[in-house]
C-alpha cells in the first residue's frame, strides 16, 4: 500500500510505494526535496514530521538520537508508515544546477595537501547561488567529485579549496596536471547549505578542514554590512602548518562586526600557544549557553555528529542548526 506525503510550504504531495524512501519517491516525482549523499551520511535531506511516522533499516548517521527525538528524519532513508506532513523551508532562489565547461583562471597551492582553485564561469550563464552551496566536477567515467565554493557570489568568479586525496584520481592526479587556460566539466550550483539571514541570532561557525571554504563564502558576503550579526569562528586542523588561511582570516576582524575567531588544534607541537583538543570541545568551553545562536558546522562527520549532541545538551536550537557534512570520496 503505497502512502500520501504533503510538503506544508510547498503544498506539493506525492506517493511513496511500499519498501520506497521518502526521498527516492520525491525525485521520482519531480519534487524538489533538499539531499545531497543520499545515504544518510551528511544530513541536508532532514525535515521536519509534522504529522505521521517513519522507520530506517538503520539509523542514518546524519540523524542524531535528539533530531529523532524533535520530530526529525532524514527522507533518503526514511520510510513512511503511513501518510507524512512534512516541513522544511523551500529552498532559496538560485540558479538551476547546470552543466557547462569552466575555465581554469588559477591554481596554486595553500598548504601542503590543500590547493586554491579558481575558476571561471561563461558569463552568459549568469549564475546565481547562495554562500554555502557547492559544484560537482565531473570525470570522463561518469562519476563526478564536488567543492564547495570558497568565495562570495561574484559573477563568473568562483574559488575552491580542495584537499588532495592521495592516490586520488582527480585531487592527485587530473589537479596536478591542470594548468591556466584549461577546462574543466562542471554542474553548479548545487546544494542546500546555506545562510540563513532570517535568523538574526548571533553566529557560531564550526569547521574542520576544507570544511572553511562554505564558511569562507557565507562570511565574505556578510563582510562590511550593516546587517552581520557578531561572528565566532572556531577552525579545527591537526597541526599548525595546516591552517592555510590563518593569518587572512585574523584581518576579517576588520570588516566583520564583532569577528571572534579561535583556531584549535588536535595534533599541535609544543610551540603552538592556542587551543588544542577537538574543535566542538573549545565551542563548548568558551560557550555556557548556545540558546540563542545560530550555529553551522561544516567538516567531518565525526565532528557533526559530536557537536551536534553536544551543543543541542548546551540549549542549541535543532531549528537554527545546519550542518554541511563532507563525506569523504574515494580515488
Amino acid at each position: 500500500m503505497s502512502h500520501r506525503v504533503l510538503w506544508l510550504e510547498t503544498g506539493q504531495t506525492f506517493e511513496v510505494e511500499p519498501g520506497e524512501a521518502v526521498l527516492t519517491a520525491a525525485l521520482r516525482c519531480d519534487v524538489g526535496l533538499p539531499h545531497e549523499c543520499q545515504f544518510g551520511g551528511c544530513g541536508s535531506c532532514r525535515v521536519r514530521l509534522v504529522d505521521g511516522r517513519v522507520d530506517y533499516d538503520e539509523p542514518p548517521l546524519g540523524l542524531s538520537e535528539e533530531e529523532a527525538a524533535e520530530g526529525y528524519a532524514l527522507m533518503c532513508r526514511a520510510r513512511p508508515q503511513g501518510d507524512l506532513v512534512i516541513s522544511v523551508p523551500r529552498p532559496d532562489a538560485c540558479s538551476q544546477p547546470t552543466r557547462m565547461r569552466a575555465t581554469v583562471a588559477g591554481l596554486r597551492p595553500l598548504a601542503r595537501e590543500v590547493l586554491h582553485l579558481e575558476l571561471r564561469l561563461p558569463e552568459e550563464a549568469g549564475l546565481v547561488y547562495r554562500p554555502g552551496q557547492y559544484m560537482n566536477v565531473l570525470l570522463d567515467d561518469g562519476r563526478h567529485r564536488s567543492f564547495s565554493m570558497a568565495s562570495r557570489p561574484n559573477g563568473a568568479r568562483v574559488d575552491f579549496h580542495v584537499r588532495r586525496i592521495p592516490g586520488g584520481r582527480f585531487t592527485d592526479r587530473r589537479l596536478a596536471a591542470l594548468r591556466e587556460g584549461e577546462s574543466l566539466e562542471v554542474e553548479i550550483p548545487l546544494g542546500s547549505f546555506r545562510y540563513h539571514a532570517e535568523d538574526d541570532r548571533p553566529l557560531v561557525m564550526v569547521a574542520t578542514g576544507t570544511g572553511l571554504a562554505p564558511i569562507k563564502s557565507m562570511l565574505e558576503s556578510l563582510m562590511d554590512s550593516d546587517d552581520c550579526p557578531p561572528v565566532s569562528l572556531y577552525w579545527g586542523m591537526r597541526t599548525e602548518d595546516e591552517l592555510y588561511l590563518h593569518d587572512e582570516i585574523q584581518t576579517w576582524a576588520e570588516r566583520l562586526y564583532d569577528f571572534h575567531y579561535v583556531p584549535v588544534l588536535s595534533r599541535a607541537g609544543d610551540g603552538w600557544k592556542g587551543r588544542r583538543g577537538h574543535v566542538q570541545q573549545a565551542v563548548l568551553a568558551d560557550l555556557g549557553d548556545l540558546s540563542e545562536h545560530a550555529v553551522y558546522l561544516c567538516g567531518s562527520p565525526a565532528m557533526i555528529a559530536d557537536a551536534k549532541t553536544a551543543f543541542v545538551a548546551r540549549g542549541a536550537s535543532l531549528d537554527h542548526l545546519y550542518t554541511d557534512s563532507f563525506v569523504f570520496q574515494s580515488a
